[in-house]
């Protein structure tokens, strides 16, 4: 509802100088009352919240990769393809949750479950390579322990 996420927005907002600085959590947490992604109608209220136009949110949205501009699955499984993890074969490993979830990236399952990112980096240089679900890490994976995984995920869900 919008009045939740107004007076969320305010909160934050009152946090800050500016408005402007308040934009990247404000979306935030307009993506997570939106179940995961930012639909036209968050950019009009975080707009109405913070005094700015909603063109000014969805381009500041639309820069970030932690923001969702379309729905995504209760798993969202973001393999980091960046350079650390591109040498130690991240691609084999999002060719791998792409197979076992019969998704090709960027996709969402059928059934709403899952959605598979290729992202820009994950902060897990040292430890390549790095998938995201959710707010969940794991760290040196390989294609190998993508099966293993997908079936913990499986099993969570139900």
């Amino acid at each position: 509802p919008m009045s939740t996420l107004f007076d969320g927005i305010q909160e934050l907002r009152a946090r800050y100088p500016d408005e402007l600085s308040a934009v990247l959590p404000a979306l935030q947490l307009a993506q997570e009352q939106h179940g995961g992604w930012l639909p036209e109608e968050a950019f009009r209220e975080v707009g109405t919240a913070l005094d700015l136009t909603p063109a000014y949110c969805y381009s500041i949205a639309s820069f970030y990769d932690m923001f969702r501009l379309e729905p995504i699955g209760r798993c969202c499984v973001e393999v980091c393809t960046n350079v650390s993890c591109a040498v130690s074969g991240a691609q084999a490993v999002v060719e791998a949750f792409a197979g076992e979830l019969g998704i090709a990236p960027g996709e969402t399952s059928e059934d709403g479950d899952f959605t598979v990112i290729e992202a820009e980096c994950l902060a897990g240089c040292g430890y390549p390579t790095c998938v995201q679900i959710n707010s969940r890490y794991f760290e040196n994976v390989k294609p190998a322990d993508v099966p293993g995984i997908c079936e913990r995920l499986r099993k969570d869900g139900k």
